[in-house]
């Protein structure tokens, strides 16, 4: 036990990818939406995830040699899934990976997928210790866990913290699915959106949501009033594996959606991105559901339960998507000189998916979110890439 700890109140000067925080009776709670916009939202989906810290990181320039981070992580169980393994810590000195670790206790909540109810169980806080640290004055970043709400408690240290001068670095505001919020990659800083910061040198704000890419209004209002140099929306996969609209209202809400972050960004250099290679929904609409099959062997798994003939009538495919989000970009394109257009399947497509397929028929491994990420940094913010504003429209 170090004897001269010193307690650095944990506040918005030294946490970094949070739109909002929740002062809560046992610590802090970041928040991926602002307050006004958690109020508009009656999905408790959504209202989860955002709350999960994806991207967000304490940011604190010290001497210190040891460090000590009590956490209460809010941990979700489903009867008759496999458990979800702990949420990760990474710790970055100088932007180098140089320590993990996870906590102990904290609440739990268990959904049971067949009622429908929830029960909350409350537990005590844990903490985390890095030792070893190097003895010179240096920039550590602490990521929280991409996948577990973490509500932030006290950080100790074995000399003074100070926040982390800002670099100069561009911000890049990424919202996008559960594939953006990082599903399935083993720790926060691999995920394919903070592996392609690190690569681009730029400061992420990530506000991906998992099975919350919906399209929806105060999530662009959102984005609207964040500040920014460089913004990507990746659109797609959550609109067909839940079903939630056709394509004639699609078309309308991208628009609307991107009309909204041009009101608080008219020139910044703004990225849609279409779907990754997803076989399950290329030509089936959704909805998507459990694969049952493979949850009675112990394996989650997913598949989609539309009909490819609803197509017609208008639902939603990933190829659908694809062309439509072709078709918008150009459109809008002669008068936003700012907007271009990545197709998802240059970052992971049918080739990839033989090689590397996706463990549960949806979500990437973290080998394939480091490939998502070499590809999205190298298409762009590369000197000739997307965000350097290079023609990229069909």
């Amino acid at each position: 036990m170090t004897s001269s700890w010193i307690t650095t109140p944990i506040s918005t000067d030294i946490l970094r990818g949070a739109l909002d925080v929740e002062h809560t009776v046992r610590g802090l709670l970041p928040h991926r939406l602002p307050a006004w916009a958690r109020a508009q939202n009656t999905d408790g989906q959504l209202a989860m995830v955002e709350a999960q810290p994806a991207g967000v990181r304490l940011a604190v320039r010290t001497q210190a040699t040891v460090v000590e981070l009590d956490t209460l992580p809010t941990r979700y169980i489903y009867p008759g899934l496999p458990s979800r393994p702990d949420g990760v810590y990474d710790l970055l000195v100088e932007g180098q990976l140089a320590g993990q670790a996870s906590v102990t206790g904290g609440d739990t909540v268990t959904i049971d997928m067949t009622t429908g109810t929830t029960e909350r169980r409350s537990g005590p806080p844990g903490t985390l210790r890095f030792t070893g640290l190097p003895d010179r004055m240096k920039d550590i970043e602490i990521w929280l866990p991409h996948n577990e709400t973490t509500e932030l408690v006290a950080l100790r240290t074995d000399a003074p913290v100070t926040p982390t001068p800002q670099q100069g670095r561009r911000v890049w505001l990424h919202h996008g699915s559960s594939i953006s919020q990082g599903s399935n990659a083993t720790s926060p800083t691999a995920t394919w959106p903070a592996l392609a910061a690190s690569f681009g040198d730029v400061d992420l704000v990530n506000l991906g949501f998992g099975g919350s890419a919906l399209l929806d209004p105060f999530t662009a209002r959102s984005m609207r009033d964040t500040p920014a140099d460089l913004i990507s929306v990746k659109i797609g996969i959550n609109l067909v594996n839940t079903d939630v609209m056709r394509l004639r209202a699609f078309a309308s809400a991208v628009h609307g959606f991107l009309d909204t972050i041009r009101e608080g960004h008219p020139s910044t250099p703004l990225l849609v991105v279409s779907p990754i290679y997803c076989p399950i929904h290329e030509d089936t609409p959704g909805p998507g559901a459990f694969d049952l099959a493979a949850l009675s062997a112990g394996q989650v798994r997913f598949r989609a339960t539309g009909d490819p003939a609803e197509r017609a009538s208008g639902k939603l495919t990933l190829g659908v998507i694809r062309d439509e989000l072709v078709r918008i970009t150009a459109q809008r394109a002669t008068r936003d000189p700012h907007l271009h257009y990545l197709d998802g399947l240059d970052l992971y497509d049918k080739t990839d998916f033989a090689e590397m397929p996706l463990p549960d028929e949806l979500h990437p491994d973290t080998a394939t979110h480091r490939r998502i990420a070499e590809r999205f940094a190298k298409q762009a913010f590369t000197a000739d890439g997307l965000f350097a504003g290079r023609d990229s429209l069909p």
